[in-house]
């Protein structure tokens, strides 16, 4: 029996987007088509094989030290966006103010995917799901350009929708329009995490 299971679910791609300039701007330029490489989006500044850890690791890691980049790939629902936007009080959040690489419409609590599921589009280009990805400041700079006084409450609003990070398992193109379907592990739930956080 294969390890993935294919479901009946697709995330259609409405958005795809590259921050080639992060020490300017987080808010990621819109584009047509991507090339999934092994180091994610070609001219990404979240791309690369390798990166260095971040405050995300530091239980495993020193800071900075050189691990796998399973962060290639910022992925967000349209309808997870939708559910920010209301909470801030705001009429949308665009998924460029985010930094986003990618967002599906379609894909039901995008941000709680299994981890290691595959988001495998028909020609075959596949993301690996890393995990969710926590909110964050960062693009509360970038969203107050549009909502200069709802933006501080994006961190809080965001919580538990802010979407899930992934990785190149087999390159190509990505476009708008297209589907990508979710295979998941076919593995049971892992429910022993009482007594082991440090």
């Amino acid at each position: 029996m294969p390890a993935l299971k294919p479901t009946a679910f697709y995330g259609e791609v409405t958005y795809l987007g590259r921050v080639a300039r992060r020490d300017e701007t987080l808010r990621s330029d819109r584009m047509e088509v991507v090339l999934a490489t092994w180091a994610g989006v070609a001219g990404e500044e979240h791309g690369g094989i390798n990166r260095p850890s971040c405050s995300r690791v530091l239980a495993q890691h020193p800071r900075g030290t050189t691990i796998r980049n399973t962060r290639q790939f910022s992925i967000l629902s349209e309808e997870e966006l939708a559910q920010i936007a209301e909470k801030m009080g705001v009429a949308q959040i665009d998924p460029s103010w985010v930094g986003a690489s990618i967002c599906l419409r379609g894909l039901p609590d995008l941000t709680h995917l299994p981890p290691s599921s595959r988001l495998q589009s028909d020609s075959g280009t596949t993301l690996v799901v890393d995990m969710e990805n926590r909110p964050c400041t960062l693009p509360i700079e970038e969203i107050a350009r549009e909502y200069p006084e709802e933006a501080r409450r994006f961190k809080a609003a965001a919580r538990n929708l802010r979407g899930i990070t992934a990785w190149t398992e087999r390159e190509g193109p990505l476009k708008i329009g297209e589907r990508l379907r979710l295979h998941i592990p076919d593995q049971r739930v892992w429910n022993h995490l009482e007594g082991t956080r440090a």
